[in-house]
């Protein structure tokens, strides 16, 4: 039996705890043999393709275990207002204004990913600076977070809401000096998202193609849609379906249904969709419908965050929002668990890690059991050493995005104070405690480039060059199995992906350098060259793979 495919020439990290391997060999879409050269270069026959790494380090593909990728597609076609490019008001307002020059008046202008910490300004935009922006047409922009958004008055006057309109449940609607000042927080972004028109489905495959596209370029043989139904509502389950169909999709995905009332996870559940593949799928699906997402808290970067202790004076005070109370997080959990559902519960501050974590406890039953669910608490950013007890007690998973640390952490500092910032996202304690966090990225409220992602994982620093919490710093080898193996084990993939050992899927990605014996600076100018998933090249760069 000869591969299909032979990798050598570099260094091959087959997984945590596993020793590296000189070749690689592949066929059928696994793993064949992985070890020494001398062990595996039998295996290579006259149309066997070979990829010499010359020394580039090929491992385990990355697994996106948290990101929005509808969100990313359709925000390729949005404002940009990241903080990497938008630091003053006037850049945002000049890019608000070139977008409502080539859009018809009246139709939407929409942006996405400001920052107001990092503005000159250091707040928020107003509803009437947008207005000089763009006179003519009705605009919203969402804060990187997600959590934090604004509109201009002819968005607010579509949406119907005035000075009176009273704050919705779980958000807020600013008002200073008895006016609008177009600041939305929470579930009162519903308010403005519900008047936008809805993509097409055209456009929404569009949308999944080209951030698939993307992913695979930077080296992400799986990812995950973790809000589906948000945007164009039911209609994004048959969206994803058809880019399956046209052989659009580029990653496996594990899709996670809106399980908030406004979201579609109870329709879906009356149409049919049950978890696991899809009824009728092949073996070989890409769509894996895995779980609901119940939203408990906001942002600790836009103040929405729930926290036992208030937040800074000098950064407003407060102890965020809870998006629900208690007695209706418990309902709405109890309900997915007992169908099924694996639980990908948002929650950021230790207040609302502690409601989601009593509502788990309190679903778990004789004829329902959470032991072995793993159901997830996302982000799970700032906790405490009772709920990371009980967490690895229940096999309740954190799947945090570290990247907040390098693209917010300076401002966790200013909202916290420098002892709680340090304490966030503790990757090495879990680790450390036999916990399975799932590095991720949490796109488009970050970037999805993962090697800021593995850099600040390595070195704990901010993108200002803040160290916080030094002792929470990963090896190289410890930041690639948490972008791998357990992402895969927090989408129940463990036995197909996330190593390199023989059986496995042949989901591999080679990047420009050897990520485990570079200097940490050197992890930012890395690339991936090549994506493979299933042995079948889905991105190449060079054109290596034939």
């Amino acid at each position: 039996m000869k591969a299909d495919l032979l990798i050598s020439g570099g260094p091959i990290f087959l997984g945590l705890g596993h020793e590296r391997a000189e070749a690689l060999a592949v066929r059928d879409g696994r793993v064949l043999a992985a070890g020494g050269m001398d062990e595996v270069a039998h295996l290579a026959g006259a149309d066997t393709r070979r990829i010499d790494l010359g020394g580039r380090l090929a491992a385990p593909a990355l697994n996106e275990a948290h990101m929005h990728l509808l969100s990313v597609g359709l925000g390729l076609s949005q404002v940009n207002l990241r903080a990497e490019e938008v630091r003053t008001l006037d850049e945002m307002l000049s890019r608000i204004a070139a977008a409502a020059r080539d859009t018809p008046k009246g139709q939407w202008v929409l942006g996405r990913g400001y920052d107001h910490g990092e503005l000159d300004i250091g707040r928020h935009p107003l509803a009437e600076e947008l207005d000089r922006a763009a006179p003519d047409h009705p605009v919203f922009v969402v804060r990187t977070c997600g959590h934090v958004a604004v509109a201009n008055t002819a968005a607010m006057r579509l949406a119907g809401v005035s000075h009176n309109t009273p704050d919705p449940d779980g958000g807020a609607i600013e008002r200073k000096g008895g006016r609008l000042t177009g600041l939305f927080q929470e579930r009162a972004m519903r308010l403005v998202r519900d008047v936008i028109p809805p993509p097409s489905e055209a456009q929404m495959v569009d949308a999944i193609e080209a951030a698939g596209r993307n992913l695979a370029a930077l080296g992400f043989a799986s990812a995950s849609d973790m809000n589906i139904g948000m945007t164009a509502g039911i209609a994004e389950i048959g969206a994803y379906r058809r880019a399956e169909a046209e052989g659009r999709l580029r990653q496996r995905m594990w899709q996670v249904l809106a399980g908030n009332p406004e979201g579609i996870a109870r329709r879906a559940w009356e149409e049919g969709l049950r978890p696991g593949i899809a009824a009728g799928a092949t073996a070989d699906s890409l769509l894996a419908w895995g779980a609901v997402k119940v939203f408990a808290d906001g942002s600790a970067g836009g103040l929405t965050a729930a926290f036992f202790d208030p937040y800074l004076e000098s950064a407003g005070g407060g102890t965020g929002i809870f998006c629900f109370p208690d007695a209706a997080m418990r309902e709405m959990l109890a309900h997915y668990h007992r169908q099924g559902w694996q639980l990908d519960i948002h929650a950021i501050g230790d207040a609302a890690i502690e409601q989601v974590l009593v509502a788990m406890e309190q679903a778990d039953s004789a004829d329902a059991p959470i032991a072995g669910r793993r159901h997830r608490i996302e982000h799970c950013g700032f906790l405490n050493t009772d709920q990371r007890r009980r967490m690895l007690r229940h096999g309740i998973l954190p799947v945090p995005q570290p990247l907040f640390m390098y693209e917010f952490g300076d401002l966790y500092v200013k909202n916290l104070g420098l002892e709680r910032a340090e304490h966030a996202y503790p990757m090495r304690t879990w680790l450390d405690e036999g916990h399975h966090p799932s590095a991720s990225s949490d796109s488009p409220v970050c970037t999805v480039n993962p090697f800021p992602n593995l850099y600040t994982m390595v070195t704990r620093r901010t993108s200002r060059g803040t160290v916080l919490g030094a002792s929470e710093a990963l090896t190289p080898e410890q930041a690639l199995h948490c972008y791998t193996w357990c992402g895969a084990y927090s989408q129940f993939a463990e036995g197909d992906r996330g190593t390199l050992l023989p059986g496995m899927q042949a989901d591999i990605t080679v990047f420009s350098r050897d990520l485990l014996s570079i200097a940490p600076e050197e992890i930012l100018e890395t690339q991936a060259d090549l994506t493979f998933r299933g042995g079948l090249p889905i991105f190449d760069r060079h054109g290596e793979a034939g």
